[in-house]
């Protein structure tokens, strides 16, 4: 897996995918999403589109998809995507689309960035911040929020729209719980945290030995087992290594 410099500041490195195969919107029938994630800010971009190869062909080039292992793409930029591609995913999860009493019609195309906003001021777990906090330096204040409830006399239309910005609002804000739930599970049901103790038997990797004899592609992978004389973190132990390996 190549190993990504980690950016010292916004928009220094970003990534990008598509979700496409979602449900036709708009007057111009967008069915894909292109994601542009700050890798920095955790910042996200939601940008309605085509799934089209028109242009490939045009140029002759080819799509290759990265294999299952991945070794050409970066751990952390395939997390932040698959949680991004999963929000929407379930924000138009059931053809997302808001009527209010004259008949205007909101479809995912233009909701869409509703959930971008919702996402740019969450607090995100690994940076302990809001994404536009630390893209920014401050939280935007959102207009619903600002909106007075002691009118009297209110439009129908003001009314409706009002009512349809908190269920966009809430819609979004819980996508965002679901996904982020969801990638906390399948990471803790697939990375379980060993309980090392002092005294164990663990087998080493032989990758940065350089005194094992014969050819490097018939080493073995592991050798030992070896007992656990100290710990380090909770990931970390020292061994006791036999002394042809030791030295």
């Amino acid at each position: 897996m190549i190993h990504i410099k980690e950016p010292k500041s916004a928009c220094e490195v970003a990534h990008m995918d598509w979700v496409t195969a979602l449900p036709q919107s708009g007057d111009k029938g967008y069915n894909s999403c292109l994601i542009i994630v700050d890798r920095y800010s955790k910042t996200p971009i939601f940008l309605p589109c085509h799934k089209d190869d028109t242009s490939m062909k045009l140029f002759g080039t080819k799509l290759s998809f990265s294999t299952a292992y991945h070794p050409q793409t970066d751990g952390l930029a395939e997390r932040m995507i698959q949680t991004s591609e999963d929000m929407i995913r379930r924000f138009c999860a059931y053809g997302l689309e808001f009527k209010d009493s004259d008949g205007f019609t909101h479809e995912w195309c233009t909701l869409i960035t509703a959930l971008e906003l919702a996402y740019k001021t969450s607090v995100h777990s690994s940076i302990g911040k809001t994404p536009a906090m630390l893209e920014k330096g401050w939280n935007p204040r959102l207009p619903a929020d600002k909106l007075k409830k002691d009118f009297i006399d209110i439009h129908p239309t003001a009314s409706s729209f009002k009512i349809m910005l908190d269920k966009v609002k809430h819609h979004a804000k819980q996508s965002i719980s679901d996904a982020f739930d969801y990638a906390k599970q399948k990471w803790e049901k697939s990375h379980q945290v060993p309980d090392f103790k002092v005294g164990d038997l663990v087998l080493v990797p032989t990758l940065n030995f350089i005194n094992i004899k014969g050819p490097k592609k018939l080493k073995d992978s592991y050798v030992g087992p070896f007992f656990i004389v100290a710990l380090h973190g909770t990931n970390a132990v020292q061994v006791e290594l036999s002394e042809e390996l030791g030295n």
